[in-house]
């Protein structure tokens, strides 16, 4: 049973050097110099990031057909190209070309996410939603991971040295864990799948000491006099090791146990040992049923994954654009420390992802009350406040506005994934959740260009600068509008589900 736990692991450890898209913010400022780019074209950069998610389809083809670890190779690989070239050659090159790499390193994101997704569903397909929710929460302290390795290696006061050690990081750091837990980058282990609930409760208590440390060392005006960087550093890799402790208390309570059944043989003398019942038929387990497994053709042709569709599009998209516009958003308003900022809502995001996973185990009756569609709708009802609540100019309200929307983001995004498996089935799940998040790349250009039109506007002509709450509030307030529509689709998406769900066809949950 331990080698479960490693697979779940090894997801833990890939989502945490996968987010190198999210640490876009912390270098943004300083690629905009080197390339001498508008708002504009920064902003298109900061699109690119999440452009290769257009192709992530072809990583969900690629596992079915390839094995996990080989998917798993190739994507870190594009990133190794996409940001290794830009690191060796940044100041030579032109806008198009770093336009390029950055969408092929966002394309290489996917892959990796892929293999996440995937050996998370098929070794815990009767938790998935704990397990994915667990595991892909972790992608949520990607930028903080980076930013103290950053703050240890770099210069602080130079930002050009920061720039270039965000991009030899974001080359190099996956590949390494990639190459290190492939062998891990399996699919489910012979035999039928039971619940295992024993674990994940260490699993929540570690993750939440994680996340409370991730949250406290962000707040680095705080902390700095008091814990050097090093120190964080040290911390951070030290909380991401903890995980192993549970597949070494499984393996550790497998091996008494089947110690005891043999002396239980023994004492009875060789007859029949009485053996715990372990395995649990997917059918006879509350809450687990059958869908139809659909592909994606069929797929977007339904009415529920168009609403599906801009149901993210107007929430968990939303929020990430507004993290890649977090270093303007800023700059604009005058307010320092944007690393802590990009920290801060990469630690929020955290336990927004991790959220969905806690109700689950602990209130495992609620998803009756409430579908996948519906708790998205839930999560985006904050997010619409804190559009809203960044027209105020105060500092504290960047910082709780940032917050909220890390939570919500966080949240929407590990829902997502329990959502497209409970709606389309498992079997094309990779090819079926990469086409509905290339609505991320859609609505980054349209959104955040919209944004940098705005902010070009507002700007004095004689400066590339826009300073001011002139910058970014009609751009506030349109997401915030926009936000508000996506709550109602999610609502009307949460009526439909419910009625799918309970008609005679769909029960609720298919397992590969």
């Amino acid at each position: 049973m331990a080698i479960e736990w490693l697979t779940l692991v090894a997801a833990i450890w890939l989502q945490s050097i996968n987010g190198t898209n999210s640490n876009f913010p912390a270098y943004s400022s300083e690629l905009k110099r080197i390339l001498s780019a508008s708002q504009l074209n920064l902003n298109n950069l900061a699109s690119a990031n999440d452009a290769g998610k257009l192709f992530g389809w072809i990583s969900g083809v690629a596992a079915d057909h390839l094995p996990l670890w080989l998917v798993l190779l190739i994507g870190s690989l594009l990133g190794l190209l996409g940001y290794g070239l830009q690191f060796l050659f940044l100041t030579s090159l032109s806008y198009p070309l770093v336009f390029l790499l950055t969408a092929l390193a966002g394309n290489g994101i996917c892959w990796i996410n892929t293999v996440c997704y995937l050996i998370t569903i098929r070794n815990f397909p009767l938790d998935r939603q704990i397990a994915v929710g667990l595991s892909t929460s972790y992608i949520g302290l990607s930028a903080k991971l980076y930013t103290d390795i950053v703050d240890v290696i770099a210069d602080s006061n130079s930002s050009s040295a920061r720039a270039k050690a965000f991009l030899l990081l974001n080359s190099a750091l996956p590949l390494l864990v990639c190459l290190a837990v492939a062998p891990l980058a399996r699919g489910a282990v012979v035999g039928k799948s039971k619940r295992l609930s024993r674990g994940f409760f260490a699993m929540f208590v570690i993750s939440m000491v994680t996340g409370v440390f991730a949250v406290v060392t962000s707040l680095k005006a705080v902390v700095t006099s008091l814990i050097p960087s090093y120190a964080i550093l040290a911390g951070m890799v030290v909380i991401l090791l903890l995980p192993l402790v549970v597949p070494a208390g499984e393996k550790v309570t497998e091996t008494v146990r089947r110690r005891c059944l043999i002396a239980v043989h023994h004492h009875d003398g060789g007859g029949e040992a009485v053996v715990e019942k372990d395995v649990e038929s997917d059918a006879n387990v509350e809450g687990v049923g059958v869908v139809d497994e659909i592909g994606p053709l069929v797929m977007v042709r339904r009415l529920e994954f168009w609403l599906y569709f801009f149901v993210y599009l107007f929430g968990a998209t939303l929020g990430l654009v507004f993290v890649n516009n977090l270093a303007q958003i800023a700059e604009s308003r005058g307010c320092s420390g944007t690393s802590s900022l990009v920290s801060l809502s990469a630690a929020f995001s955290f336990f927004g992802r991790l959220l969905p996973s806690f109700l689950d185990y602990f209130f495992p009756r609620s998803k009756r009350l409430v579908s996948r569609a519906g708790a998205m709708g839930v999560m985006m009802g904050p997010m619409c406040g804190a559009f809203f609540l960044l027209l105020n100019g105060q500092d504290v309200s960047l910082y709780v506005g940032t917050g909220v929307i890390g939570i919500c983001t966080g949240a929407i995004t590990s829902i997502s994934v329990s959502t497209t498996a409970e709606l389309f089935g498992t079997k094309n799940f990779g090819v079926n959740h990469n086409i509905l998040v290339s609505n991320i790349p859609i609505g980054s250009f349209l959104f955040g260009d919209f944004a940098a039109l705005l902010y070009n506007k507002a700007r004095n002509h004689n400066s590339s600068l826009c300073m001011g709450q002139n910058c970014y509030n009609t751009t506030f307030i349109l997401w915030g509008s926009l936000c508000c529509f996506g709550t109602f689709l999610a609502f009307v998406l949460h009526l439909r589900t419910k009625k799918l769900l309970c008609s005679p066809k769909h029960t609720t949950q298919s397992v590969a």
